[in-house]
């Protein structure tokens, strides 16, 4: 009996030492969980354990649960306590610690937020890059136009970019903001109000800003910043009493608006009549465009035509081919539909304008449209940028009511990311 008992009793015996030594380890690592979890959602060996977890670590792991606070509370003696051991071993250990998978990898990011947290945060933070994956669009911060009420903005430019604008800006005064006032002056003329003289917050344009004017920008303190807004489609246009007409090749018309005097000049079974040309004028970004596809950028055959009216309004244009069954011109989209009753579109190459043809650059006379201004401008006058925010947020709802099309995303999305980058945010 004396040889069973004693090995009974050394096991009795460690087993309470075991015990013990167990009951004392216990309590550090289950209060580190609880800590850790921020919620007390970490399992302690008993109800003491968990009561032994310190204010630093408590204030520790409410941090770490909030990507908000993380980077502030990092640098407070609190949370500094959370690299002693007990507190490392609570953020890496896992399933033990009683931590979930979801707290484990917000303890293991670093500042205590997951990917799509840190996304969201950033974009709450108004910088409206990108989405989490990169690839998603720039968000733009919301704007009430009523803040700006009684703040003047002034726009000049281009006559096919005016309507746009004007929808805009009607937009604009409907939701309390003082309605910007908008000159329609050519391209060209809005460029020389914007860069030379400074007399304009925002120009309209129906191409893009060339290197002399960019130079007088620049030279004025007024670096120029590219917002596009939108597409249009050049429309070469006759009157709707016009029956032999109903197609073009790119090389006759640059016949018809150059060497050829008479229609039987461009085609034999045409009326032996003399061509009667309609031209928007020398400041208009329509005029540059159309000589740049057709003429390759040299208006002197153009200039040189017989029977050239050339006006910086669309409308005179309309009225004029509209006037005879001889008569030709060509205008912005917008205008050919206000007046497709009495007006005929011709094809050019074979292709119509329209929406589909416009975007895809099928139709031969498709043309970006924008609007730019500068971050002095912006920054000096707050309701311009407000403005150009508004522009860029709304436009897809007003262009197609205006007669143009939306431009592609992407192109949507830079003009949206040029405004942040201007405008530091």
């Amino acid at each position: 009996m004396g040889k069973r008992i004693r090995p009974l009793a050394l096991a009795m015996l460690l087993s309470l030492v075991l015990a013990a030594c167990g009951g004392q380890t216990a309590s550090t690592p289950s209060g580190s969980a609880g800590a850790s979890s921020g919620s007390g959602t970490g399992t302690s060996a008993s109800p003491s354990a968990s009561s032994t977890t310190s204010a630093s670590q408590s204030t520790a792991a409410s941090a770490s649960a909030s990507p908000s606070t993380s980077a502030s509370a990092s640098s407070s003696p609190s949370t500094r306590a959370s690299t002693s051991p007990s507190a490392s071993a609570s953020a890496s250990g896992g399933a033990g610690a009683g931590a979930t998978e979801t707290e484990t990898a917000s303890a293991s990011g670093g500042a205590g937020a997951t990917e799509t947290e840190t996304a969201e945060t950033t974009e709450t933070a108004g910088t409206g890059e990108t989405d989490a994956a990169g690839g998603g669009s720039a968000t733009l911060p919301v704007v009430d136009p009523s803040e700006f009420a009684g703040e003047e903005i002034v726009a000049a430019g281009s006559s096919t970019v005016f309507p746009l604008t004007e929808a805009i800006a009607e937009r604009w005064g409907n939701e309390g903001g003082q309605p910007p006032t908008i000159d329609s002056v050519g391209t060209g003329g809005g460029f020389e109000r914007f860069c030379v003289n400074a007399a304009s917050d925002i120009a309209n344009a129906s191409r893009p800003i060339d290197e002399e004017e960019a130079a007088a920008c620049e030279q004025n303190g007024r670096p120029a910043v590219e917002f596009r807004v939108g597409t249009d489609a050049l429309v070469v246009a006759t009157s709707a009493e016009n029956d032999f007409l109903e197609e073009l090749t790119t090389e006759q018309l640059a016949q018809v608006f150059s060497t050829a005097t008479n229609w039987s000049d461009i085609d034999p079974s045409f009326p032996n009549e003399p061509i009667e040309r309609f031209t928007p004028g020398t400041d208009s970004g329509t005029f540059d465009y159309f000589v740049e596809e057709i003429f390759d950028e040299d208006p002197a055959p153009l200039l040189g035509a017989q029977n050239l009216q050339q006006s910086e309004d669309d409308n005179v244009l309309v009225q004029g081919v509209e006037g005879s069954p001889n008569a030709i011109g060509f205008f912005g989209f917008s205008y050919f539909q206000e007046n497709e009753d009495r007006l005929k579109a011709i094809a050019i190459d074979g292709v119509e304008p329209n929406a589909e043809t416009a975007e895809s650059n099928e139709y031969p006379l498709s043309r970006p449209l924008f609007i730019y201004s500068a971050e002095s401008v912006m920054e000096e006058k707050p309701q311009v940028a407000a403005f150009i925010n508004f522009y860029l947020t709304n436009v897809n709802e007003e262009i197609e009511a205006v007669g143009y099309f939306p431009a592609s995303e992407d192109a949507l999305n830079e003009a949206r990311q040029n405004f942040l980058t201007a405008t530091g945010q």
